[in-house]
């Protein structure tokens, strides 16, 4: 998400426009005032306050060591890239990752990522093949940088059933979720049981994916956008 992901101004699926022709791929590198640790085995392999964020078109950023901040004794050799002299280490290769002193899980966060959620009484209407599942004026909607608006439901405002499967994924700014099926559709619906703090306000609602659901808002059929949920 943010700049070079999604559809940020730079990213694969920019929902703005440059006054400026963009290179098709773009890298940029800033400094971060933010103290990051990293832990395998009970080992700390990386302390650093002098880190830096690496973006790249298509990709989320990835944070960057001097090398004398990080034990490359410690970890497997191919779990360490070398970028013009910075250290990347692979974000799944660690057991921990400290950001000041709070946890970092999924990958590294964009400063320039951004998370607002609104409640609204907007009418919200989602149904699969034609079957309405949900109906709400008591919705919260997520505005995501980079990402389609998502809208979180009561679960008493449900119409379908909610199957749940064993899909977990991790958020990076939300958190961990848990995916059901819905009238025949797998994995098309999830919730947040236990969010980050920028997602309290969704906590234990439910979202359809906007890729793959019949949206209506106030009566108006939204657009199916094109994401990496699409099928």
């Amino acid at each position: 998400m943010a700049l070079t992901y999604g559809s940020g101004p730079l990213g694969p699926r920019a929902s703005g426009g440059l006054n400026f022709d963009a290179p098709r791929e773009v890298t940029y590198v800033e400094q971060s005032p933010r103290w990051i640790r990293a832990r395998l085995g009970g080992e700390t392999v990386a302390d650093s306050r002098r880190t830096r964020l690496l973006y790249r078109s298509g990709k989320l950023p990835v944070i960057l060591f001097p090398p004398e901040d990080v034990r490359r004794d410690l970890l497997p050799a191919d779990a360490v890239r070398d970028h013009d002299g910075l250290l990347e280490i692979d974000f799944g290769a660690v057991d921990e990752w400290l950001e000041e002193d709070e946890e970092l899980i999924g990958h590294a966060r964009d400063p320039y990522h951004r998370i607002d959620a609104r409640r609204t009484s907007r009418r919200v209407r989602v149904s699969i093949g034609g079957r309405p599942v949900a109906e709400s004026s008591r919705a919260v909607v997520l505005f995501e940088t980079g990402l389609p608006p998502r809208w979180y439901i009561p679960r008493e405002d449900l119409i379908a059933e909610l199957e749940p499967i064993d899909h977990p994924t991790t958020c990076a700014y939300k958190g961990h979720a848990k995916h059901f099926s819905v009238a025949g559709e797998d994995a098309v619906a999830w919730t947040y049981e236990d969010p980050l703090h920028d997602a309290l306000p969704v906590e234990g609602l439910v979202s359809f994916y906007n890729e793959r659901v019949d949206l209506e808002i106030d009566g108006e059929p939204e657009e199916r956008p094109e994401t990496q949920w699409s099928r």
